[in-house]
């Protein structure tokens, strides 16, 4: 039984289970288990005091009356908890029929409570979350202070769970409240990067790009990254996709609109009414994704449609992983965009170059265009032109502007 305690207690602290109202339970309940039958009781639980209410978050156990379920809730005054928490009962009764102020309460004859320990839990800050108890049906005169001294100790591991489990919901509800008032108040923008010829001089098309208005200053990547975390990515891109494909009306018809879609996004989010009613033919979708991906027939069946209408799609940060080859091989798209991991420093990097020919030769073979992303130098721009890549974008060619510099840019 100390084994099963210790390993309870060890997955405890490892911290392998993560916390929230989903996963935390586990690891709670493992604790819970363990210690109730370690000590040989009928039930244990940690009950959380809310508003004059004790709220039961964890269970282990069975008791005949029903009295102890996970969620309900009873009066706290009406509990072993307040009383112990006051000082009108202790932490350890061997046998609760035996305390004048035990017999007051209702339960002690009802179940019978035998045996039963309670001890607070208190959060960092010194704020009393509720209570950890254990009790059983007969009486046991064997518990003694280190039993007591055991539950305290599981008191302070839950209680650091706990708080880490709020600290997440917190965080999460954070997050929550910053899309909101951004989606809500007209926080998101999109700015215009131009795509450019670099043969022959002239802007082919514009990278649409997220930005936020908000304080202190995200980057946008960390946005999406903790939206995706939300389950909120597909709302949060097809609002920017919405906002990007207004700038066609404001641009060139021989101009193309870049938009950034991830998996979830083109399956789960009704792309094709997304894309309904615009002039497809200038519309290139950048799949955003840098992990493998296990849905190219679903992808594929939403995109080949839009396809023969005219779209175009593109995959990004071509040579930055194993992942994005595996897009270029099953998804057969129109762009494939190089990394800016290949041609930082290219024209210094024969490795970069040899990469960079060898997915020229590619796309020649395929049927594809290159488009070399993050051009920051003479340098590089000179050395992708001789490797035959005609089309760039970086911000050696132009920085991401909002669309009435973009506009002036093409005039």
């Amino acid at each position: 039984m100390q084994k099963l305690l210790a390993t309870a207690i060890a997955a405890a602290v490892s911290g392998t289970t993560p916390i929230s109202d989903d996963t935390a339970g586990p690891s709670l309940a493992r604790i819970l288990s363990a210690i109730r039958t370690h000590l040989g009781m009928d039930v244990a639980f940690i009950a959380e005091i809310v508003g004059g209410q004790r709220v039961f978050r964890y269970v282990d156990g069975h008791e005949p009356s029903g009295l102890v379920r996970l969620g309900e809730s009873a009066p706290v005054e009406e509990s072993y908890c307040q009383r112990v928490l006051d000082g009108r009962l202790p932490p350890l009764l061997t046998d609760a029929c035996l305390n004048a102020e035990a017999l007051t309460l209702a339960a002690t004859r009802a179940l019978p409570v035998g045996a039963h320990l309670s001890v607070p839990i208190r959060l960092q800050d010194g704020r009393l979350y509720g209570t950890f108890c254990c009790f059983s049906l007969r009486p046991d005169d064997s518990l003694n202070e280190r039993d007591l001294a055991m539950m305290r100790v599981l008191a302070e591991m839950a209680a650091a769970q706990i708080q880490a489990e709020q600290q997440e919901r917190d965080a999460v509800q954070q997050i929550e409240r910053r899309l909101d008032a951004v989606l809500g108040a007209d926080g998101l923008r999109m700015v215009y990067q131009p795509i450019c010829d670099v043969q022959g001089g002239r802007v082919l098309g514009f990278e649409s790009l997220a930005r936020f208005a908000s304080e202190p200053y995200r980057a946008p990547d960390v946005w999406f990254s903790e939206v995706a975390q939300l389950g909120r990515q597909i709302e949060l891109e097809s609002r920017a996709i919405r906002l990007a494909l207004m700038a066609l009306d404001d641009l060139p018809s021989e101009v193309y609109v870049a938009v950034n879609a991830s998996p979830d996004t083109i399956v789960k989010g009704d792309f094709s009414r997304l894309l309904a009613g615009q002039p497809l033919q200038r519309v290139v979708v950048e799949i955003t994704e840098h992990r493998a991906v296990e849905r190219y027939d679903e992808i594929a069946a939403v995109l080949r449609p839009l396809q023969r209408e005219g779209l175009r799609i593109a995959i990004d940060d071509a040579g930055a992983g194993y992942s994005s080859f595996r897009h270029i091989l099953n998804l057969q798209p129109e762009i494939v965009k190089l990394d800016i991991s290949i041609t930082r420093a290219i024209d210094t990097d024969r490795s970069r170059r040899a990469l960079a020919a060898a997915l020229c030769s590619f796309a020649e073979q395929t049927g594809s265009s290159i488009v070399a992303e993050g051009i920051e130098t003479q340098g590089e721009l000179d050395t992708l032109k001789a490797l035959g890549i005609s089309r760039a974008q970086g911000y050696r060619l132009g920085r991401p502007m909002p669309l009435q510099q973009a506009q002036a840019l093409l005039h």
